[in-house]
């Protein structure tokens, strides 16, 4: 596999499963990395002695994960020491129990455990004979696999998976061993009142449009990487440790990324690209944003022209049609950086007539063009788990699975450009109208001396049971609107959302009705607030 930076971590020397092959080339270990689930095969050179380099270990890691991981390091120790003294009495008995000189070696060499953290420098990821031969493991939750979960959830067919589809070989068992490219934690979601317990790694799923097949069936899973898992932290919040998802079998791309625009989505992703090793050049209408990524390693461009003309793949999230037109066709925009080869990515919501005349000009000029709006808010971009809807150039597309792979947990390839900004609004007009809704029942509720706490509780125990319907509810039962998701983007989501059912004459009633509430709260002045403010439109 392809070769990628990560800090130093402690782990343990383990068997490898049986039936998985030693990388050829020098001699290496299987390292089980603590505080994660995370297994490698690791050069010798790689590896150092906990004791000897523990304290520098600490110094260079300040994160949670990090914590967590060495905090779990002394208490393997702890209950390792205390197992050798045990196991003292009863060697003799353990010698006649093996059958085999063989045998011996292996059991003393998995009593062993020896400790190691690796060195910072280049890890080498698990090979695709390595991947598709990891063997399975028995699960200590007794719940579905992780890839049987999502195939469940998938909107493929049941079965097993295609043969052309070479990244979904992983077996299914009740628990998967991975064999990951880096040493970097992710996490497990803490259960909600409303979610379903996720208790092994979610999945980040790659979706083809198939032209071919009927609408119901229409998307073929292409990848599937596994996150990887930290232990509960017992909150019932949805919170990853550091805020941030961290995809631990990615290897991050050599391309040099450029990202445009640094808001409420715009830097929870570019800190995931940075955190998942990408080369990261940054550039926001207001330059004091882009200072706290600087310290994180990105590099600063002082113009969108510049930006694109010094990176390969250069990505931009900004606000509204207008914006997204000013930054490609303005003074020192992207158009002026766009030369044969360079590629451009819209993450922005705009419409499709937007979208369709940027990428024209962006490929008159040589350059290739992939909308790519995202599903999501503030904290789900933190958390590297936004949805992403793309179309235009495929082979862009691919070339950004490991900047998508950073910063969503799936994304769907929908075809001809323009594609994905109708799904993505269609989506959020959804959204927009549900949390309307929501914000007309509790205020009605409250009217006519209903609980509206209680009203939560019984819509949380009903059908229409979700992370967003708690989260929003939670919002306004405290007074809370700090922006997750401006309430003005999703006015303007509407808007355009009603226009495209205007351009073919569809009725959105339910829409236009929406709208009209959330352009009442804008009028109060809550466009800055956070979507769920619309309540305050039906305050008398």
């Amino acid at each position: 596999g392809k070769l990628g930076r990560y800090p130093p971590w402690p782990g343990k020397i383990v068997n490898p499963p049986k039936d998985l092959k030693k990388p050829r080339g020098k001699k290496c270990f299987f390292v089980k990395f603590f505080g994660t689930e995370d297994h490698a095969w690791i050069k010798v050179e790689q590896l150092k002695p906990y004791h000897a380099h523990k304290e520098e270990m600490i110094k260079i890691n300040k994160g949670k994960r990090f914590q967590q991981a060495v905090d779990a390091v002394e208490e393997f120790l702890r209950k390792t020491k205390g197992k050798d003294q045990a196991s003292s009495h009863n060697s003799s008995e353990e010698k006649n129990r093996r059958n085999s000189s063989e045998e011996r070696g292996k059991q003393s060499a998995g009593e062993e455990k020896r400790k190691a953290s690796l060195s910072e420098g280049k890890l080498k990821k698990g090979t695709g004979e390595g991947k598709k031969r990891v063997s399975s493991v028995s699960s200590e939750r007794g719940s579905k696999s992780p890839l049987k979960r999502a195939q469940d959830q998938s909107p493929r067919k049941r079965g097993r998976p295609p043969k052309d589809e070479k990244d979904l070989t992983i077996p299914e068992s009740s628990t998967v061993k991975r064999v990951m490219s880096g040493t970097v934690a992710g996490f497990k979601w803490p259960p909600s009142v409303s979610e379903p317990v996720k208790d092994s790694d979610p999945h980040f799923h790659h979706f083809l449009l198939s032209q071919t097949e009927k609408p119901a069936v229409c998307y073929q899973a292409i990848t599937k990487k596994l996150k990887v898992c930290e232990e509960e932290t017992g909150s019932t919040s949805i919170q990853a440790a550091d805020s941030t998802a961290v995809n631990g079998s990615i290897t991050p791309t050599d391309k040099k990324i450029g990202f445009l625009g640094l808001g409420l989505m715009g830097s929870g992703i570019v800190s995931n690209l940075l955190k998942m090793g990408h080369t990261v050049t940054v550039w926001n209408r207001t330059a004091e944003k882009c200072d706290l990524f600087i310290q994180e390693g990105a590099r600063l461009g002082r113009t969108p022209a510049e930006v694109v003309s010094t990176c390969d793949i250069t990505f931009a999230c900004v606000s509204d049609p207008k914006a997204a037109k000013d930054l490609v066709l303005g003074p020192s925009g992207v158009l002026q950086g766009i030369r044969p080869g360079k590629c451009y990515v819209d993450m922005s919501t705009v419409d499709a007539d937007t979208v369709t005349e940027l990428a024209q000009v962006i490929v008159s000029r040589g350059g290739r063009f992939l909308e790519a709006p995202v599903s999501g808010n503030q904290q789900l971009s933190n958390d590297g788990m936004l949805v992403i809807l793309a179309a235009g150039d495929k082979d862009l597309y691919e070339d950004c699975s490991s900047c998508f792979q950073a910063m969503g947990k799936t994304s769907f390839f929908l075809g001809e450009v323009g594609n994905a900004a109708k799904m993505m609004l269609i989506v959020n007009m959804v959204q927009g109208s549900f949390m309307a809704t929501i914000a007309e029942g509790l205020t009605l509720a409250q009217v006519t001396g209903q609980s509206q706490q209680t009203l939560l509780d019984i819509l949380n125990q009903g059908q229409l049971a979700s992370i967003f319907l708690d989260q929003k509810c939670q919002n306004i039962l405290q007074g809370n609107f700090k922006p997750d998701f401006y309430l003005k983007y999703i006015q303007k989501d509407l808007r355009l959302a009603i226009a495209l059912g205007d351009s073919v004459n569809h009725p959105t009633p339910m829409a236009a009705a929406a709208n009209e509430v959330y352009k009442r709260a804008k009028a109060l002045d809550q466009s800055d607030n956070d979507m769920s403010a619309v309540y305050r439109a039906y305050i008398h």
